[in-house]
């Protein structure tokens, strides 16, 4: 489907010197009017909301610089995932520098589940705390923390997720913990005007607030910001508004980063620093940190963030790529038994799958769900066996609310909490044919829900593409969810030649021309076999045969391409080609 926007193009292209491409790229990203567009151009730190808008902030504030004076002892809780980690810490370090008596406490995936518990509670009470501090976790917990409360201790809050309701007569009432102090934008009476932060960034905002009320210079927060970055990224927010200027700013500092840990990630990935982009930390470096909450500790990760010998640093890093690398093998067992019961499911008739894997790790579970949402593009839940019950989670499709939709069936659960496109479950294991039952009867999704849509930006013919249109739209990055690698289309394009190239076989390099006749080199990533049995079918296996050892065929190939153009750099020498995102 092509998005159809409207606006004027090529006045917004001479406004903003870019080609009108561009402008129509940034129109489909809903970035509308001068300011925002010269904001999503141009916007940096200065363009942050003011922190204080944000309700309880002060407050929380006030308490930290209370009890910093009197030395009270403060522990932070934060969760076992990149956005728990970085929040921990960037919360620690900022406490640190302003002379704070603080440690970190972190669940234990297995054991503790997600958040704060009464574990935590009554071991910090045990252990003389005085203060938590939550981030990234804690609006769920109101019953956990009015234990804590009732034991003498301070709490503040400071969260993302969803506040948790009740619906009644009179509509939702909204259910916050009692804590002293509750930062969270998603708060319904909260002000502050950007409501899709993630933890590190509420973080982030926590600390502009205290170093300003400890007289520290601007140029200190601004620090924390890769790592409010590298969560706002792993945590997968959309990149959009305040966010987009959190990891664009960000970005940069973690290019030149003095931070011992992540450099030896970086280098322990075959990343260079200087050109670590979104992508990396989505999908290299972030499930590196992600793999130690995962399939053994979250300490871990934060002890990569606060090592100050190389030698630590350097092995750490190894041991968590390590760790990631058994977390991929595992992940791809469980991928393909969870499809064998997905297509099960789907011939039941389910529109919500319910997939039981209770020898699965539990820790990756989302994973699991999530490549199964991404075959069939329908709700899908992974449950597996834990050492209560079972333990699950979701992963969602933007047609189907998924905390919403918990909500309608929250008496089967123990405990539950997310997102509308992710969440979390713990329940008995003999109430998952209820689950199933339950969320499938209330469901509203249609069979038009469930029909993939590729969103192109421009119909664009190559004869369009220039080195400088290319190197051009850099300017829209980063990319990644709400703020998405743009695409473009084409047809009728004759394949000249294709051989297969890669490690492992899975890159298609070609040799393509425009209807017009312009050439240029195309590249497909991607199941190699099912686009030569693509080509088969359209026309025969010898075409195909020739094709692939770029001899000549009798026939004119053509296909049709989704794809994103970019300058290739090899030798010195740059070219422009084309990335192919799907075809037909």
């Amino acid at each position: 489907m092509v998005m159809a926007k409207k606006a004027d193009f090529k006045g917004i292209g001479e406004r903003f010197s870019i080609d009108p491409v561009t402008a129509r790229i940034i129109r489909n990203r809903e970035v509308v009017g001068e300011e925002a567009i010269d904001a999503y151009l141009n916007g940096g730190v200065e363009q942050l909301h003011n922190p204080r808008t944000m309700k309880d902030m002060e407050k929380a504030v006030a308490i930290l610089i209370d009890k910093i004076k009197n030395q009270n002892r403060i522990r932070i809780i934060g969760d076992y995932d990149i956005d728990g980690i970085q929040s921990s810490y960037i919360l620690s370090e900022a406490l640190k520098s302003c002379g704070a008596q603080v440690d970190i406490a972190i669940p234990n995936r297995i054991l503790d589940g997600y958040g704060i518990n009464e574990r935590l509670i009554l071991e910090a009470h045990e252990e003389g705390i005085d203060t938590i501090l939550t981030c990234d976790n804690g609006i769920a917990a109101g019953d956990v923390i009015a234990e804590g409360k009732k034991l003498g201790l301070t709490v503040i809050v400071t969260d993302h997720h969803e506040v948790p309701y009740e619906e009644t007569d009179e509509g939702r009432i909204y259910q916050p913990p009692c804590a002293d102090a509750v930062v969270n934008p998603k708060q319904a009476d909260c002000p502050y005007p950007f409501k899709s932060l993630c933890g590190a960034g509420v973080a982030y905002k926590l600390v502009q607030v205290l170093f300003e009320e400890m007289g520290k210079e601007p140029e200190a927060v601004e620090a924390y910001l890769p790592y409010a970055a590298f969560a706002t990224v792993g945590d997968v927010m959309d990149l959009l508004g305040e966010n987009r200027i959190l990891v664009k700013e960000g970005l940069k500092r973690l290019q030149n980063t003095d931070n011992l840990g992540l450099h030896a990630l970086m280098v322990q990935n075959k990343l260079s620093p200087k050109d670590v982009k979104a992508y990396h930390v989505g999908f290299i470096l972030g499930p590196c940190l992600n793999a130690s909450g995962r399939l053994d500790t979250a300490i871990r990760a934060l002890k990569l963030l606060q090592a100050r010998e190389e030698g630590e640093a350097v092995s750490l890093a190894k041991d968590l790529t390590d760790l990631n690398a058994s977390r991929k093998e595992m992940t791809a067992q469980g991928v393909e038994q969870a499809d064998v019961l997905a297509r099960e499911a789907l011939e039941a008739g389910d529109k919500v799958l319910v997939l039981y894997l209770p020898d699965c790790h539990e820790s990756l579970a989302g994973i699991i769900a999530g490549r199964i949402r991404e075959k069939y593009n329908h709700p899908v839940f992974v449950l597996t066996r834990a050492e209560e019950g079972v333990k699950g989670s979701g992963r969602s499709i933007p047609a189907y609310s998924m905390y919403e939709e918990l909500c309608k069936v929250k008496e089967l659960f123990t405990r539950f909490g997310g997102h509308p496109m992710a969440a979390g479950i713990s329940l008995k294991e003999e109430d998952i044919p209820r689950l199933r039952q339950g969320l499938n009867t209330y469901t509203t999704l249609t069979r038009e829900d469930f029909i993939p849509k590729i969103m192109i930006d421009v119909p664009m013919p190559l004869d369009y593409i220039t080195p400088q249109l290319a190197r051009e739209l850099s300017v829209l990055e980063p990319f990644g969810k709400g703020n998405e690698k743009p695409v473009f289309a084409d047809k009728d394009i004759r394949i000249l030649s294709a051989r297969v190239i890669g490690k492992n076989n899975n890159v298609c390099r070609m040799r393509v021309a425009s209807s017009l006749g312009r050439v240029m080199d195309a590249v497909y990533f991607g199941d190699i076999e099912k686009i030569k049995n693509f080509i088969a079918e359209k026309y025969t296996n010898n075409v195909v045969e020739l094709l692939f050892k770029g001899e000549a065929v009798p026939v004119n190939v053509t296909m049709s391409f989704v794809y994103y153009p970019e300058l290739n750099r090899f030798n010195g020498k740059e070219t422009l080609q084309i990335v192919i995102k799907n075809y037909c």
